[in-house]
Order: structure tokens, then C-alpha cells, then sequence
């Protein structure tokens, strides 16, 4: 194969990502070749892939192209497609700059949940914007080894159900979608958040992400759990008038998350490049024939 694929792997939080530069989208990258490169033992290895497309390349991003020249064609672990994935517009973001494409400051990234605000700090920190948590009315349980519990339905962009325990070990086993009710409330599945009290405003969760698996990190989970979090506390910022703060602790790391009086969403954590390479090309049209 004569063509080179290079390739980097990058985490927020512990929650990794295989990213593809390709600018031009001249890759072919189907869900079995997605899946694949983020394989733990015969590919790369990540939660999911973050396909790297200046978004007037791409069919889905051209009508943002002028707000955002870079789109996140972002893919799960299993290969399929996700609107959204806060910690990978973090990694995203600090791959753009690493690569000279953007400096610290204010960056703009496309992405299938719309055109997300990035600020890149100098202490290595990234900021994200991620926009307005939609809350779906109606009540919705989830269920793991035979306990249900009810849980807070949260949009980020994607879904999620959030659900608060006694103990982050009640949540059991989560590599397998934990069951919903009722099934009419997230017709594509869902992400689902177990969490637990840490002090005053100050929780930490677990989540399985839907496509993935459990994760050590999920940056729309985090946002859900702090939306959810405040309302049941009564610090509704729309109610009060007054940004609120949630400290998120997750299995990989912390997360920052404020909510502003306009809904509007602000995440900060980490974002870390660890490696980069190039594919295999006898190996690649193996899993892309």
C-alpha cells in the first residue's frame, strides 16, 4: 500500500481516542475499519476515533464550514456514529494546535451536535462550550443485576440518563447497555451515568457510553450529571439567577463543569496527546478491503 496513514492517540481524562488526520476526507473509514482501530487488542486501542476533516471537505460539516473549519467526524468504539463527545473535543482541539492548524486562545470545531467554542489555556487546560442541556419530559428507570433505579432523561447533544446510587459499586457490571424504561424514551440507546455524592456540589460517577462500553470518562456525561445534580438541589442557574460550579470526578480524572443562567454549558479538563505513528498499510486493507 502506497498510501500513508499516520495516526495519533490522545485521552481526556482517560477516556481514549485513536485520531486520523485527513483533512481533504479522502479516507474510507466504514464502521468495521472505525471499530477495528480502536480494537484493544488487534487495532490501536480507544473508547472511540476522531476523524480529523476540515469540515468544507465533508458532507455533513459544509453549512458549518463558515463558522468552523474543522469537523469532528467522530465514530464510538464499536464504529458507530455519535453526535457528540466532550472529552474528544478537548483531544481535538489540543491536536489542532499541536499540529500548528490553531494557537491557545479561541478555536471553533464542528462537530454533529452542532459548532462548539474551545478555549485553549496556557496552563494546558481546555475549555469547552457545550452548549444547552434539553430535558425530555416524562419519567424514565434504568436497571443493572436486578436493582432499577429513576433516572434524570439529559440531552447534550446525544442522550443520557442519569441516575443517582448509594454506592458507585451498585451500578455492577456496565459493559453491557444497562436496561431502560421505557424503550420509547431513546430509540437509538443511551448513555447512562450512576452517581454518588462527594460533598457540596461536588459528585463523581461511572457511566457506560453508549457504542463503547464503560468508560473512565465521559465529557457529555459529566455535563448531563451536573445539569441533572443541580436540579435536584434546587441551584437551577435559570432559577437563580447565578452560574453554578459542579466538580465531577470521574474513574480517569476531574472534570469542571458550570452551568450559566442562559443554559449555556462550559467543561474544562485536561486533553493529552501520548503517541503518534503510522498505520500499517498491509494490516489497514486487511480490515479495509
Amino acid at each position: 500500500m502506497s498510501t500513508r496513514i499516520a495516526f495519533l492517540k490522545g485521552h481526556g481524562t482517560e477516556n481514549d481516542f485513536v485520531i486520523i488526520p485527513d483533512p481533504e476526507n479522502t479516507l474510507d473509514l466504514p464502521p468495521a475499519v472505525a471499530a477495528a482501530l480502536c480494537d484493544r487488542r488487534a487495532g490501536i486501542g480507544g473508547d472511540g476515533l476522531l476523524h480529523v476533516v476540515r469540515s468544507a471537505a465533508h458532507p455533513e460539516a459544509r453549512e458549518m464550514a463558515a463558522e468552523a473549519e474543522w469537523f469532528m467526524d467522530y465514530r464510538n468504539g464499536d464504529g458507530s456514529i455519535a453526535e457528540m463527545c466532550g472529552n474528544g473535543v478537548r483531544v481535538f482541539a489540543r491536536y489542532l494546535q499541536r499540529a500548528g492548524h490553531v494557537t491557545e486562545g479561541e478555536i471553533a470545531i464542528a462537530t454533529r451536535g452542532g459548532v462548539k467554542a474551545v478555549h485553549l489555556a496556557k496552563d494546558g487546560d481546555v475549555t469547552v462550550g457545550m452548549g444547552k442541556a434539553l430535558l425530555p419530559e416524562g419519567d424514565v428507570t434504568v436497571s443493572v443485576g436486578g436493582h432499577t433505579w429513576p433516572a434524570r432523561n439529559v440531552n447534550m447533544g446525544n442522550p443520557h440518563a442519569v441516575a443517582f446510587v448509594n454506592d458507585l459499586a451498585d451500578a455492577g457490571d456496565l459493559s453491557a447497555p444497562p436496561p431502560f424504561s421505557p424503550e420509547s424514551a431513546y430509540p437509538d440507546g443511551v448513555n447512562v451515568e450512576f452517581v454518588v455524592d462527594r460533598g457540596p456540589r461536588h459528585v463523581a460517577l461511572r457511566v457506560h457510553e453508549r457504542g463503547s462500553g464503560e468508560t473512565r470518562s465521559c465529557g457529555t456525561g459529566a455535563c448531563a450529571v451536573a445539569v441533572a445534580t443541580a436540579r435536584r438541589d434546587g441551584t437551577d442557574p435559570a432559577a437563580t439567577g447565578t452560574p453554578v460550579t459542579y466538580t465531577v470526578d470521574v474513574p480517569g480524572g476531574r472534570l469542571m463543569i458550570t452551568e450559566h443562567p442562559d443554559g449555556a454549558i462550559e467543561m474544562t479538563g485536561p486533553a493529552v496527546i501520548v503517541a503518534e505513528g503510522e498505520l500499517d498499510g498491509d494490516w489497514f486493507e486487511t480490515v479495509n478491503p
